[in-house]
């Protein structure tokens, strides 16, 4: 803490880089060693229309129509619309209405991951939400690393290129990641307008190519015909039919992706002038109309590339190695509209493939700093987005090396980290709903959790290497999370203290300063309790008969938060004055407390007078990090010395046997 009177000294003023790296972190302490508000975190966000924000998230999501309709011709064949038409299904009836419900109870960029850490408190609600960020970090790393594996093999494969670049397949996935991590350490705003530009023209370009094809479908009437015939004599009846594009359809889930990032960077959503953080309504109804405008464009482009690739391409050329593997619509284009249109498309298509990734930075720059500082995980720091751009570029350099950027060795991860947060979505909408005795609801998103349930089972049974590579990114989030924890304890970790009117009445009438308080156990006591610790206390510290004290009661209210407000009540016990204050940790609601009444324009600091406990050291340690109590004493003076390093304004403990 820096008291208002303090001068830096020059030497210590902080680099240009690193002033410049942590521009815009939120929230941090304050000059008075406090943490800022929610409000204030918010107030930080450069918001966009909802429209340039669709096309941030999009460009992972509308990408996979770059091989989307090859994937549904390889696992399903000749029956690859009706494959498709589930997967359209369950987006608009399914995947919509879910993570409508998700913005509109988590509109503050927390997604799915807020309404099931509401569902357990403490510890286990930290696991929990731990364990869903390294899902998270698994589906949007991967994204990164994924989409600009495949945007160089894109390039690689290029004839023109392909003389000047050979097979340097690791070098240009690693400096395509690069000049993604440079536009976000740029901002935000520069990753919005490349990505409405990305977006327009793709769309545009994948528009012309499947209006080119069904006119070319309709102007042969015999294609239908030999099309049906040929699904037929595979399905005899309508219900095998419709088993079969069942069975397929996990195979085709990755034309899901988009929806968990589409309500991750909500913050960034412009709402109505009248939108306060309690009650954003204006942002909740743009991030619907996001993932609705989002679906919709998304399903009719799934479903008309679907027919004309299935109907116009022969299936052998969709095989590995085949001219249309990978690269359906492109085939379309270079074969259909010329090989100058299609070189274009080539080159949109590579740019939306390498900008995929930019939805996943999105949504880690606004997921992270979110949840691990608030714990305490991460240091400080990582709520600033340059230093967290720097730090995600490096894991995804590291996963590049290590998949030797080949996408089919990362698709499993991709698909287990996707489905696993999308399956967490649905059960946290199917929980909310039976919260609420919402009876209609809760029986239709059941439904929805158990089709979630399904895919991401058969999708790891049948890649277990997907979930192997998201266990050890969820491993890497537990090791780094508490080794922070532990090191970020002596932290003031506290964001405000709160006296109601009857804990200020007990300090005005207190008759002389500096403030003194005597820590005592709290719990059912009577005139007599405190008067025999009374007398304890006087004993241990030498403290005269007519020197006036208050007792000092501190509570744990949720040890597993890392930052937590600190609110205090007074009562008179008999002839005692007793403040109560309930926090995260002992040690740190006396202090935040003792800093709180010390003031900010000089006067002797407040005094507490303490025990030794009788414990020993490693189990109190323990006590300290897990139930946020310990050995209190030393514990308070530690937390002290740290936040406040001018000696004469320390609020000064007494510890005695």
């Amino acid at each position: 803490m820096t008291p208002p009177d303090f001068v830096p000294d020059p030497s210590t003023a902080p680099s240009l880089l690193k002033r410049w790296l942590l521009e815009g972190s939120s929230p941090g302490p304050d000059h008075t060693g406090f943490y800022e508000d929610e409000r204030s975190v918010q107030a930080k966000h450069q918001t966009q229309p909802w429209w340039k924000v669709m096309c941030l998230t999009g460009v992972d999501y509308f990408s996979t129509l770059g091989y989307q309709p090859g994937i549904a011709a390889l696992a399903a064949g000749a029956l690859s619309p009706f494959a498709t038409l589930v997967l359209v299904l369950v987006t608009l009836f399914g995947a919509l209405p879910m993570y409508r419900r998700v913005a509109q109870e988590s509109p503050h960029g927390d997604g799915s991951i807020s309404m099931l850490e509401r569902l357990l408190g403490f510890w286990p609600g930290k696991f929990l939400v731990l364990a869903l960020i390294g899902f998270v970090a698994t589906g949007f790393v991967i994204t990164i690393t994924l989409s600009a594996a495949d945007a160089a093999a894109h390039l690689t494969e290029n004839p023109l290129l392909r003389p000047l670049i050979g097979s340097a397949q690791v070098p240009v996935t690693l400096l395509l990641i690069t000049l993604l991590g440079a536009v976000f350490l740029r901002g935000f705003n520069e990753a919005v307008g490349i990505a409405v530009g990305i977006v327009i023209v793709y769309l545009g370009l994948s528009a012309v190519v499947v209006a080119d094809g069904l006119r070319l479908v309709a102007s042969q009437p015999q294609v239908v015909p030999d099309w049906w015939a040929t699904v037929q004599q595979t399905y005899a009846s309508p219900l095998a039919l419709i088993g079969a594009s069942l069975l397929v359809f996990p195979r085709l889930a990755l034309g899901l992706s988009g929806f968990e990032t589409g309500v991750v960077v909500m913050p960034l959503i412009k709402g109505d002038e009248s939108d306060t953080e309690v009650a954003p309504a204006g942002r909740i109804r743009n991030g619907q109309k996001l993932l609705t405008t989002a679906a919709l464009i998304m399903s009719v482009f799934l479903l008309a590339s679907s027919v004309v690739t299935t109907l116009l391409i022969p299936i052998a050329a969709f095989q590995a190695g085949g001219p249309a593997n990978g690269r359906a619509l492109a085939y379309l284009a270079h074969t259909r509209l010329g090989e100058t249109f299609g070189t274009v498309y080539d080159v949109s298509t590579i740019a939306i493939l390498w900008f995929a990734g930019a939805s996943a930075m999105a949504g880690l720059l606004n997921i992270v700093p979110r949840y691990l500082p608030r714990y305490g995980m991460a240091p400080d720091w990582m709520r600033a987005n340059r230093p967290l751009v720097l730090v995600f570029v490096t894991v995804a350099f590291g996963v590049t090396v290590a998949f030797r950027a080949s996408v089919d060795a990362q698709a499993g991860a991709y698909a287990t980290g996707v489905l696993a947060l999308m399956t967490s979505a649905a059960v946290a909408v199917t929980l909310s709903a039976v919260r609420q005795r919402q009876r209609a609801l809760s029986w239709a998103f059941g439904v929805i959790s158990l089709i979630f349930i399904y895919t991401i089972s058969v999708t790891v049974i049948g890649n277990p290497e997907g979930l192997f590579i998201a266990l050890l990114f969820i491993a890497a989030v537990l090791v780094v999370s508490f080794t922070s924890r532990v090191q970020r304890s002596f932290e003031l970790r506290v964001s405000n203290v709160v006296l109601d009117d009857s804990a200020r009445d007990l300090l005005r009438a207190f008759p002389i300063r500096p403030l003194r308080f005597v820590a005592h156990r709290p719990g059912r006591a009577t005139p007599a309790d405190y008067r025999k610790q009374e007398l304890r206390a006087r004993q241990m510290a030498h403290l005269p008969d007519d020197t006036p004290f208050l007792f000092l009661e501190a509570e744990v209210d949720d040890a597993s938060d890392f930052s937590d407000v600190v609110e205090v009540s007074g009562l008179m016990v008999g002839q005692y004055s007793v403040l109560r204050a309930r926090g995260s940790s002992i040690p740190n609601t006396i202090a935040a407390l003792m800093l709180h009444l010390r003031g900010k324009n000089g006067g002797a600091p407040p005094q507490v007078y303490m025990r030794w406990s009788e414990d020993t050291p490693l189990h109190l340690a323990l006590k300290f990090l897990v139930e946020g109590k310990g050995d209190v004493p030393p514990l308070t003076h530690e937390i002290l010395r740290r936040a406040e390093p001018n000696r004469d304004r320390r609020p000064i403990v007494h510890v005695g046997g």
